[in-house]
């Protein structure tokens, strides 16, 4: 095996002007915002890619939007988790363990996945405002800051779905 394939990531210590033992506690709070974005953003998927009835194609625009917002989000939240020098989580199990969603099988009515999703969104939202308290306890603002913006689109997407379920 060349010298380039072999190189594996680690942990780094960064000098950016937060404290080692803050990168640390802020990396995994947004490992679990990771593990919970890559899973929602599965569960979109499934309900983009299973949705059927009268509602379909508004709810299958909605939840297109919704899951290209999270895989945005995915990439962002991991490359600040390597930005704070440790290592970004990247395999099923780990976001398993780790994420609040539940995601054990594949909902088969519409309104279930609606409600499913609203659901998700709403804990997301309460589980990062906890994981921006942590950010800013550190003064990491550029971490708050992601996780804050987030918090809004947990709380649009919850809101347009709860409209299309009333």
């Amino acid at each position: 095996m060349s010298t380039a394939l072999s190189a594996s990531p680690t942990a780094d210590n960064v000098q950016t002007g937060l404290n080692k033992a803050d990168t640390v506690t802020i990396a995994n709070a947004l490992k679990d915002a990771l593990a919970d974005s890559f899973t929602l953003y599965v569960k979109t998927l499934g309900v983009h890619w299973n949705v059927v009835g009268p509602n379909f194609f508004s709810l299958h625009k909605l939840t297109e939007e919704q899951y290209q917002d999270l895989a945005g989000a995915i990439d962002n939240i991991a490359e600040r988790i390597r930005a704070l020098g440790q290592i970004a989580p990247a395999s099923f199990g780990d976001f398993r363990v780790a994420s609040a969603i539940e995601c054990e099988t594949t909902i088969q009515n519409a309104e279930e996945m609606l409600t499913g999703l609203i659901n998700d969104n709403e804990a997301l939202a309460k589980r990062f405002r906890a994981f921006t308290a942590v950010a800013e306890e550190a003064e990491d603002v550029f971490t708050a800051d992601l996780l804050t913006a987030r918090i809004g689109q947990h709380e649009q997407n919850a809101w347009m779905l709860r409209a299309l379920v009333a």
